[in-house]
């Protein structure tokens, strides 16, 4: 349900809607994280297959993206939000009681494409109601409230499995889906009174056809920024390992950069609004493919928080770019369907970070692994230099001054 106002939308209006119950479900999927491999291996999974379940999580939402982008412009983002709620409270309800991995890894794999039919509703919800002169601060506080989440989830996880064992992260993971849910429901979402575009009709063939251009080019880059991205989370705790680091001290230094990634978000969309998508997009990358390409020069605790913190700095500039980007490309008359192959390009990004270091550590060294993937964020730097003046109006102060200016 949505209630009109004349007056402008700002942060502070949309937040109850928008900031909140995606920060409250984001909270059940950082209680979880660290604790799916283990249940995994609870469960009699080697290593390698407790590995996998995990990933089952992120091949969900590659998987989800499009059926998302359907569903939402059949039954609207909020009621596509809260059925994705109950379908994950339900899949976590199996993954509490599975007594196999056939059980725990199709509600892993389902859970993922829930999680990908909130986040591509929320964001073309945000994306139709956000003013331009707003759209990249919003876009980073939407980013900003997932890292809040996935920040406190673990803690909160923690309490729980102190109370309930184990599997307690699963409760604390249904609550939050839950309670989203329920504020999606109580909180109406705010929008303009003008009209709405027309929805739907577009294929993900045809969408794909349509900006083939716009794919082949910045699409290529936006993938390349979430392997960079997504690596980040592998890289850490293999090279701790490596230097012989206790799991203790490595989630200190996960935390101290976790932190310092969090506290970026809002300058990062000021920034993004006021001098353009490049002002926060290149340096982003090349702060974090520098970073993490500095790695393997570290040589103890004291020198990797302080590159991981650097990698953290360079991330957390860019948060919400590529969404960012997403709204400023997306056609109005085909928003979700352009949007969820948009996010299949960030999903399929995600997946393949990881996966980059592994091969590349499998036939040579995780030092090399680790160089490899860090490049990859420099050459994206590149791409993004080239191709978002192309394809966003907003790239530049100046492009971003004339747009505005012409209305």
């Amino acid at each position: 349900m949505r209630s009109n106002t004349d007056g402008p939308i700002t942060l502070r209006s949309i937040a109850p809607s928008v900031f909140l119950p995606a920060l409250v479900y984001e909270i059940g999927n950082g209680a979880i994280a660290p604790v799916i491999a283990l249940t995994a291996l609870d469960l009699g999974a080697s290593p390698g297959t407790a590995g996998f379940m995990l990933a089952l999580l992120g091949v969900g939402q590659i998987l989800g993206d499009v059926p998302a982008a359907r569903l939402a412009d059949r039954i609207g983002d909020r009621h596509a939000m809260v059925l994705a709620a109950g379908v994950a409270v339900v899949c976590l309800l199996g993954c509490l009681l599975a007594g196999s991995l056939l059980v725990l890894g199709p509600a892993l794999l389902v859970i993922g494409a829930a999680n990908s039919t909130f986040y591509l509703a929320r964001q073309s919800y945000l994306t139709e109601v956000a003013p331009v002169t707003l759209r990249a601060r919003a876009m980073s506080t939407l980013g900003g409230s997932h890292r809040i989440g996935l920040f406190l989830g673990p803690f909160v996880g923690a309490a729980a499995i102190g109370l309930l064992g184990l599997r307690g992260a699963y409760v604390v993971a249904m609550v939050a889906a839950t309670s989203a849910a329920v504020l999606l429901l109580v909180v109406h979402d705010v929008e303009t009174s003008g009209a709405r575009p027309v929805r739907g009709g577009v294929s993900p063939r045809e969408m794909l056809s349509r900006y083939r251009a716009l794919f082949a080019t910045l699409g290529l880059a936006v993938l390349a920024v979430g392997a960079v991205r997504a690596a980040r989370q592998t890289v850490l705790p293999l090279w701790g390992d490596h230097l012989g680091l206790g799991p203790g001290q490595t989630s200190l230094v996960f935390g101290i950069a976790s932190a310092v990634d969090m506290a970026l978000f809002y300058p990062a969309g000021k920034v993004m609004d006021r001098y353009g998508r490049l002002a926060v997009a290149l340096p982003s990358m090349l702060i974090l493919g520098g970073a993490m390409m500095a790695i393997p020069l570290t040589h103890g605790v004291v020198t990797l928080t302080v590159v991981a913190m650097i990698m953290s700095f360079g991330n957390g500039i860019g948060s919400g770019i590529m969404m960012t980007l997403g709204a400023d490309t997306a056609p109005a008359d085909a928003r979700t369907q352009f949007l969820a192959v948009w996010r299949l390009f960030s999903d399929s990004g995600n997946a393949a970070g990881p996966v980059v270091v592994s091969v590349v550590a499998l036939f040579s060294t995780l030092a090399a692994g680790i160089v490899a993937i860090g490049s990859v964020g420099l050459l994206a730097a590149v791409a993004l230099g080239i191709w978002v003046p192309r394809w966003s109006p907003y790239a530049t102060p100046r492009s971003t001054r004339e747009h505005r200016a012409a209305g």
